[in-house]
């Protein structure tokens, strides 16, 4: 059963995992080599990991392709998006949460890989959907 507990959980492995990359490449890298890492730390952790896979939008009676890609899905629940930029800006948290709300997923990270500091470039996106589930 999917729970809050459970993607919280999940969230936290994800976030050590991001650090474990971070930790031996450090920043200043292309986003591309941070999500394929990342990408093989998840998996290596024993998670799902679906990457660069197209987002459809569903309109009316139709699916449109908006050229929407998410960088990482893990465990088809959490969306991951991936920066590699020295400012953090609004639109990136307004593209996680277009995605979200296209995937009706409960959670999303973003994560800033171009920083000193790697914890405090994470950020947690919640969805109502998430709201929805049990505690535990």
């Amino acid at each position: 059963m999917i729970t809050q507990q459970y993607i919280e959980d999940l969230s936290f492995k994800i976030i050590g995992c991001s650090i474990e990359v971070h930790k031996n490449l450090g920043p200043g890298l292309l986003e591309s080599i941070y999500e394929q890492c990342l990408a093989y730390e998840l998996k290596a952790a024993g998670l799902q990991v679906k990457y660069q896979q197209s987002i459809p939008v569903k309109y009316k009676n139709m699916e449109l392709d908006c050229q929407l890609r998410y960088d990482l899905l893990v465990e088809d629940l959490i969306v991951v998006e991936l920066k590699a930029v020295d400012i953090m800006l609004p639109i990136f948290k307004a593209q996680l949460i277009t995605y979200l709300k296209l995937l009706h997923k409960p959670k999303g990270l973003l994560i800033n890989f171009n920083t000193l500091n790697i914890s405090k470039s994470i950020e947690s996106v919640v969805t109502p959907d998430f709201a929805l589930l049990p505690k535990n």
